[in-house]
Formats: structure tokens, sequence, C-alpha cells
């Protein structure tokens, strides 16, 4: 290519006039109508004349001649219309060379400046031809209307982005009445961005209009929906990002509705073993409303005989119904600082399937006979009728340990039971419990829970009595269930269940995770042969599973085959991980929260490890880790106490920083 050639490129979605100021077989340098010299590949020219200009003119007349040029190729692209060509090209689709193009466009006298402006009329209305530099093929009328669709979603999209733009600047400036005609549509945009980022739908979206508002960081989309009352400041996010339903099913409610209006006489008269004359109690927490489990406690001539009864949730849901679908949906109850999103209905959850104090209610019931030394001698499981006499909580079942007899006989089957498991190798970790919970105000509010307490205690290990018998009879009556096993810890740090704070934290950290499988094995944590849940059919699905298998045992109704057991576990794992996820993660946000207002207060602190840059520390009156940089000439070591100051808390974002001192 001669120096002083007329050419042109498409560059940022324009057609740029330059002149050749050096050629080359792979790059020419250019000077373009806009003053501005340039390097580019041969191949991105899409027009060459037989023009030239003389270099000698300079630089700035130069500039002037290709300006010129390209006005009257503008002009001359503006009076071919695209879409009349179109109409007497289309019926015979095919390709059309530029010579050919330009004389259509212009039938006499044609020359490089109607070339280029056939070119630039074409690349400029793109959705009639397709368009190549040296030639052009008009579209059937089906590929034009997809085109023409296509360029009008992509105006709707910008005037979107616009509009959301515009929304985010007017509520930051303080705006609060500007709400655009589409700010529904763009909340959800938002919301779908902020939960799901690049996984969202509305990925590219969101961010082009936090580009455009100039945005910066995530947080501000939360920060707006929160100024616009879509959210609010402590929204709990989680719930939409796991997709977890809070309300249920028109037909659920419904069937839960006809379920409590059961008269409590028709119990009596299912076969069933009326216990309603044995005194039974519940201990649960003091805003406990489904209490799933209760006990009893008979002194015989030589033994004791404990009972331990689990409402019988399956004689009202039935596998399959509106109810067992939605259960079986949500896996799991959950419980919040905030909330609580039950797996069955409110009205059958607090009521019905509630083992509350005064009602005639079922229940698969296990009896134990237990040697006045305390050592299990049989146990009998069968479904029967209870009516509860005592509801306590923790505090009270505390404050009665040495005052009621029941409660000291409970206690010590239970620590005798512990002892049991512990010889058998069981690893007992004892850390306190950090609850948390809102005032009526919506305050955080903390307090220390000592799970060793008596109530505590014995309600722990019961519970573990009982699912362990049940384990028994399963896997003694061959029947599949949702065994739980654990195999050893990776390394045991506590020996004889005893241990400090910082070797009970460390060794739950040692644990191997539990195993769920439709066959009995050895559960090392727990120091047991075998192992299910049943004690909590109203607030876990696979307990309700559990108790299911139980009543096939007993005759109750149909069993679970091994392979439905196996789908279950499987169906369940990803829900149950998010119940776990979820639940975590809001404990830690409100511990946080109100951490928020405890900056400047001094902590002491467990030494666990040290890392990088840094040492890893537990704050022992929130139990809760955070990493505590080095300081200069100070050497730490595991299990070392230190004083620490709350630096830097954010919980939405879930920082927590602390300095030495």
């Amino acid at each position: 290519m001669e120096s002083g050639e007329i050419v042109e490129y498409i560059d940022d979605q324009k057609i740029i006039c330059a002149v050749v100021m050096e050629g080359g077989n792979q790059r020419l340098q250019l000077l373009t109508e806009n003053n501005r010299e340039v390097k580019i590949a041969f191949q991105r020219l899409c027009h060459r004349s037989k023009m030239r200009l003389d270099l000698s003119l300079g630089r700035n007349r130069l500039v002037e001649h290709l300006r010129a040029i390209a006005e009257k190729r503008i002009a001359l692209a503006d009076q071919i219309d695209i879409a009349e060509l179109w109409d007497v090209l289309s019926p015979e689709p095919g390709w059309i060379d530029l010579n050919t193009m330009t004389g259509l466009c212009f039938p006499t006298d044609t020359d490089d400046d109607h070339e280029s402006g056939v070119i630039r009329a074409m690349f400029k209305s793109r959705h009639h031809f397709k368009f190549k530099p040296d030639r052009f093929r008009p579209y059937t009328e089906e590929e034009l209307a997809v085109i023409i669709a296509l360029e009008e979603k992509a105006a709707r999209q910008q005037r979107l982005i616009a509009s959301g733009a515009a929304w985010i600047n007017a509520v930051r400036s303080g705006s609060m009445d500007s709400r655009p005609e589409r700010h529904q549509e763009l909340s959800e945009i938002f919301k779908s961005y902020f939960l799901f980022e690049k996984d969202s739908p509305h990925c590219e979206t969101a961010r082009a209009i936090m580009k455009n508002a100039e945005l910066k960081a995530i947080d501000g989309l939360f920060n707006h929906l929160v100024a616009v009352g879509e959210w609010c400041v402590d929204e709990n996010v989680d719930l939409l990002r796991y997709h977890i339903p809070t309300d249920f099913s028109a037909g659920a409610l419904d069937l839960a509705q006809s379920i409590s209006t059961l008269s409590d006489d028709t119990l009596r008269k299912t076969g069933r073993v009326d216990l309603t004359h044995l005194p039974t109690l519940t201990i649960d927490g003091q805003s406990t409303l489904d209490f799933d489990d209760a006990l009893s406690i008979e002194i015989r001539n030589d033994h004791l005989l404990v009972g331990i009864h689990i409402s019988d949730v399956a004689q009202f849901i039935k596998k399959g119904d509106r109810l067992d679908q939605e259960a079986l949906s949500r896996g799991s109850s959950i419980y919040l600082p905030d909330n609580r999103i039950s797996m069955a209905p409110p009205v059958l959850a607090e009521n019905r399937l509630s083992l509350k104090k005064g009602h005639i209610r079922p229940a698969i019931s296990t009896m134990v006979k237990v040697s006045r030394t305390g050592d299990i001698i049989s146990y009998d499981i069968f479904p029967s009728i209870i009516r509860v006499d005592h509801q306590l909580s923790y505090f009270e079942a505390n404050m009665s340990a040495d005052t009621s007899d029941a409660i000291e006989r409970l206690h010590d089957i239970a620590i005798r039971f512990r002892e049991k498991r512990l010889s058998q190798g069981a690893i007992q970790i004892i850390l306190p419990e950090i609850n948390v919970w809102l005032d009526e105000t919506g305050v955080p509010m903390v307090n220390r829970v000592n799970r060793e307490s008596p109530g505590r205690m014995l309600i722990a290990e019961m519970m573990i009595l009982s699912n362990w018998l049940s384990a028994k009879f399963l896997a003694e009556n061959d029947i599949p269930a949702i065994f739980r096993s654990q195999p050893k810890p990776k390394s045991r740090i506590l020996k004889n269940g005893t241990g400090t704070l910082f070797q009970n934290w460390m060794q739950r950290k040692q644990l191997n995770r539990f195993v769920l499988s439709s066959t009995p094995d050895h559960h090392c944590g727990l120091g047991l042969d075998a192992y299910v849940t049943a004690s909590s059919p109203i607030r876990k699905y696979f307990d309700l599973v559990t108790q299911r298998q139980l009543r096939a045992g007993l005759g109750l109704e149909a069993p679970y085959s091994k392979t439905e057991i196996e789908a279950i576990i499987e169906q369940l794992a990803r829900p149950m991980a998010d119940v776990g996820r979820i639940q975590f993660r809001r404990n830690r946000y409100w511990l946080l929260k109100y951490l928020e207002g405890r900056i400047g207060e001094k902590e002491e602190a467990i030494v666990l490890q040290r890392r990088r840059n840094a040492y890893a520390v537990l704050l022992k009156s929130y139990m809760i880790e955070c990493n505590l940089p080095q300081s200069s000439g100070i050497d730490l070591k595991p299990e070392d106490l230190v004083q620490v100051t709350i630096q830097h808390v954010n919980a939405r974002n879930n920082i927590l920083s602390v300095f030495m001192g």
C-alpha cells in the first residue's frame, strides 16, 4: 500500500477516514480526520480509495481534506433509504458486491465517495442487510423480525440501565420520592445481583447500572434497597439466597386446620397404651412452643422405669400428603434470634403435634428398665397416649434439681449413662453456648448458657438414650432407617471427658463429619454402636422419617424401603446444609451486631494458633474466633491468655477486628 492513499476503517462503532502516512505489509501508519496518528493492521480497513493526497501539503491541510471527504461521504450515505432498498432486494436473497450495490444506489457517475457512502449507510443501519465491507446480503423477513426484536430489547435495556443509575443517584442525593416507573423491576434486578452476583440472570444489567451510577461496591445496592424500603437494615438475605419458604400453601394450611380440630377422645380408640396416669414433664427453653418430648419416671420394687415419650407426628402427617411434601422441602424448622420458621404450620406444630400440658397426645414411648445403680436392664417401644402434667423451663428444672425427686433421679441416670458412653470411647465436648435473642425493641441481647446444668444435661442424655434404643430396635428388626455414624477423630485431645476450654474447642475442630446411611454403624463421638435421631419429629424431617420406620416396626404403617431411605438422605443433603449455614450465619450476624455497640471494650481471649501475620484467638465471653495482628516483640503460644480490645465490627460484612491491650 502506497503513502497518500485514502482509506477508511471502523473504530468504536464509527467509520474513520484517514490517509496512509507509511505503508507496510502488515501494519499501516495513518493520519485520521480527527488529527490523530494511529497504527492499525491492514485487515482492519473497510475501504480503499483510488484517490491520493499529497503528503507534502502538511498535517493541517491533510486533516482539512480528510474532513471534507468524510462530510461528503456522510451526505451521500444519508441519501440512501436502506428500508426501501431492502424492499426491492429482499425477494431474491443473495450476496451483492459493493460495486453492484453502489450502482443500484447511485445509477450514474459513481466514484470512491459513493462506494464509501454505501458502506456507511449499510454500517449505520445493519438490521436490513448482513454487512461485510465489500458485499451485502438482504436479510429474510424472519431474520429481520428477529434483528428488530433484538434491537428493541437492547434499546429497552439501555433505557433500563439509565433509569436504574438515575434512581440510585437520586436516592443517594436525598430525593427519596424519585421512583422510576419500572422501580419494581429495578428492585428485583438489584436484589438478584446482590444475592447471587455473577450467577444472577441480571448480572450484566446490574453491573452496567452500578458503573453508570459510579457505585463501586455491591453493598451500595443493599443500602439503596434499604433506603427505598424494599429491605430492612437487618434483612436476612440468606433466606432469599437459599430460597427458604416462609409461608405454607393453601392446601397445606387447610389440611393442618382440619387435623387441628380432631377430638382428643378419638386417640383412646386407636389401640395405644394409655399412659395418661403417668406423671410426665417436659423441659425446654423458655420460648419453646413446639414440645417434641416428655419424660416420666416410676419407682418399682427393684428398679426404675424411665419413660421417654416422643410426639407421634406421623399419626397426623402422612407420607406424601401436602404437609409431608412441604416438610420435606424444608427439611427442618429454622430457629433464629429474630425469626422462627416451622417445618409444619404453627397451628399444628404448636398445638395438635405439641406435647402441651393438660392435653392428651399420641406418642411413641420408650420405656427403659433401669437398675437402682443406673444400669440399663431392658427397654420396650410402643405407641401410647400421654398427658403432660408439668411444663418446665430449663431454669425451673435447674432450680428443682435438689428438691424434685423425679428430676434428681433422671439426672442421676443421665450421669450414669454418660459415664457408660465415655467408657466406650465417647468424646464429650463441653463448651458454653452463646444464646442471642432480641428484646422487645429489637435490640440484640446475649447470655452464656451452661449446657451442663442439670436440666440441659439430663434432657441431652435422655434423648441420646432414646435415639440409641430406637436405633437398636430398628437394627434388630432389620428395618432401614436414617442411621448416623461418625468415624474416629483426626486426633484425640480430650481424655475421659474432661479438659480445658482450649482443649474442648480444639477437639471439636478434630472431629470428623457424621455420616448418614440406611444401615447402622458405630458413632465414635457418642460411643454407641448404632444411632438415629427420632426425638424431634416436629422440627426435623429426618426424625419424622425415622419415627415412621419405628411405627412400621410396631405395625402401624408400611415402612420405607432401603432405596427410599437413601433417596431421602440424598434429597435433603442440600436443604439441611443450607439450614445449618443459615442458622450459623444469622446467629453470628446478631452476635456481631451486639458487639458493634461494644467497640473499645476489653475482652479476655485464648490464643488458638499462629497464622501467617496474625494469631487466631477465641473471645471467651462470646465464644467467637477472630484474628489478632502480631505485635513486634511479643511471641504468643497456643492456650496463652491475652487481653484484647474490640477495634472494629461490621455485622453485615462479617468483620470483627481486635488489637492487643
